[in-house]
């Protein structure tokens, strides 16, 4: 909360701990926004909905007048529910305050929100989920053993047994990057990390502009909620809250007809991207029936390209890895350096030789999708006595991303194969070269110990669940919007069908081929090179350029979009041959 006469985002929004009565839902007014429609446009649009309906059904097109009717109704409730998903997000991003500021011995934990650390945000998202009804029962929603929110809504009464139901995933990680407090109230101004806007007049709007890929013009900040978290990426999970809350009022309609729908807020993505999918391929998915076995997975990491609109279409992504490289040298004092062997020298003229290495596109393919493969210096760690000494051990790691064609294996060799390397050994220094193991416990103590290597994937645009996408879009979406692509961050009118240039939990689907999850049979996974996995896509709020930035923000009219579109795709998939 700013001080009291200060413009809070969110007004009158006090601090509390998770266990208090909830807020009642905070007001929403939509101002006149020349790209979405109001809610009141949006009545006008259902009652055009329902005469094309009828005019429909004198055509002898029953199903796509019900269709129409499904996609109406949905509009209307995710506008409907658009405040109480703004609450859910700035509450959400707001409970880390209530940990980092109390001292540790009083629970406090400076680490709250980060990977490992989500419990407080994942337990007020669990009790959340019952309060507004997005389940039927409060134990439809739980924590699995790995420390993953689940919840999971299906129509019990539409004569389909559940092994023969499509089961859609919608997976979406609640850990965030670390908020640099400091930094925001230093550089933005007027916004705090957890707070959100609290003096619209204090912020740096050169600096704002510079840091972000996207704002949207000033006359518009009513609708942008500030704070570590917004775009990266609460407000996919939110959306997913609010969409299974509208499916189940949408039941009689059919809009879970033939379909479970299992939401993840998934734990420690950011430091281990798609943990939380590696535990459900190690622990659940070898023993689980076809009703649990996803036949398509949305990711809801953002989808919006400051250049190119907001909630695109995602079919693909990059894999990454990481490669650790150990300098070992001999410490001496620094007033002697011919007494010692150098590791920072010797790793920096390997770091520089990378860099030109990756310059030159040396060992890099390129996809004409996915891109091309990339490599920078990420991390490092000396090991010296002192500043006026020769250390004794440099420890760096590179961030290779892994297009189509590229492998692990193949990235390591090209980083042992650099000739600064070879120097350093041939000086008497140690040099290796390996993929670090993640060995750090999440926060219900499960270890996966895997490797830091993340597999990228693709599903082909022609495939059924990118078709049910695109009608989703068109469904709900495309009659509420008139941006177009090239506008900056805008919607689009027109679905956009892309891929990440980032990262995201889809790297923990893929498996071995030879995997053996029977309850995948007939779900048409996808197929490619040594690796299997659930046909994906994404549909996130916020946009890509904007995440793990200073001044982070989110329009939160994306909210609605994302739960609309979220709440139409099972229908639209099932409907799909």
């Amino acid at each position: 909360m700013g001080e009291e006469g200060q413009m809070s985002f969110i007004p009158g929004r006090p601090k509390r701990s998770i266990d208090e009565t909830p807020l009642p839902h905070s007001s929403f007014s939509q101002a006149e926004h020349s790209r979405i429609r109001t809610e009141d446009e949006i009545e006008a649009a259902s009652s055009d909905s329902m005469k094309t309906e009828d005019e429909m059904q004198t055509l002898d097109a029953p199903v796509t007048a019900v269709a129409a009717n499904l996609d109406t109704r949905i509009a209307e409730l995710a506008a409907r529910y658009l405040p109480i998903a703004r609450e859910m997000l700035a509450e959400a991003i707001r409970i880390p305050a209530d940990y980092v500021d109390k001292p540790v011995e009083q629970g406090g934990d400076p680490l709250c929100g980060l990977s490992n650390h989500e419990f407080p945000r994942l337990e007020y998202l669990r009790k959340k989920i019952i309060e507004i009804k997005a389940v039927r029962k409060p134990e439809d929603v739980f924590f699995d053993d790995f420390g993953n929110l689940v919840w999971w809504v299906e129509d019990p009464n539409d004569g389909i047994e559940p092994a023969k139901k499509k089961v859609i995933y919608i997976d979406g990680h609640t850990d965030t990057v670390k908020a640099l407090r400091s930094q925001w109230r230093e550089k933005v101004g007027g916004v705090d990390c957890y707070d959100g806007l609290i003096d619209k007049s204090k912020i740096n709007k050169d600096f704002l502009n510079k840091e972000l890929g996207w704002v949207p013009p000033e006359s518009e900040w009513e609708h942008l909620l500030f704070g570590r978290g917004s775009a990266d990426q609460l407000g996919g999970v939110i959306s997913a809250a609010i969409a299974t809350k509208i499916l189940i009022e949408l039941t009689g309609e059919g809009a879970l007809k033939g379909a479970i729908v299992r939401s993840y807020g998934t734990a420690c993505e950011e430091d281990n991207d798609g943990a939380g999918p590696m535990f459900l391929n190690r622990e659940v998915f070898p023993t689980a029936g076809p009703e649990v076995v996803p036949d398509v997975v949305i990711l809801t990491d953002g989808t919006g390209c400051s250049k190119r609109g907001a909630l695109g279409i995602y079919r693909g992504q990059r894999g990454r890895m990481q490669i650790e490289v150990t300098v070992t040298g001999k410490s001496c004092h620094g007033s002697m350096p011919w007494e010692g062997k150098n590791p920072f020298e010797f790793g920096g003229a390997i770091v520089k030789e990378a860099a030109e290495a990756y310059d030159r596109r040396d060992g890099f393919l390129d996809d004409p999708f996915l891109g091309h493969g990339t490599r920078t210096a990420s991390w490092a760690r000396l090991d010296t006595p002192s500043d006026c000494a020769v250390p004794e051990k440099l420890v760096f790691r590179f961030d290779r991303r892994l297009t189509i064609g590229e492998t692990p294996e193949q990235a390591v060799a090209d980083v042992e194969r650099l000739p600064a390397v070879a120097v350093a050994r041939k000086a008497g220094l140690t040099v290796e070269v390996s993929v670090p193991i993640y060995a750090d416990a999440s926060w219900k103590g499960y270890v996966l110990n895997n490797p830091q290597i993340y597999l990228g994937w693709v599903t082909p645009e022609e495939h059924p669940s990118i078709q049910a996408a695109v009608a989703a879009y068109r469904g709900v979406v495309s009659p509420h919007v008139d941006g177009k692509i090239g506008e900056g961050g805008v919607l689009t009118k027109e679905p956009r069908v892309d891929r990440w240039v980032f990262s995201t939990d889809g790297v923990g689907y893929p498996v071995p081929k030879e995997a053996s999850i029977p309850g995948a049979a007939g779900k048409n996974w996808i197929e490619a090179g040594p690796y299997k996995y659930p046909a994906m896509l994404g549909f996130g709020t916020g946009i890509e350029q904007n995440t793990h930035k200073i001044g982070e923000c989110l329009d939160t009219r994306e909210l609605q979009h994302c739960s609309a579109f979220l709440a139409r795709y099972p229908s639209a998939f099932v409907g799909t041959k």
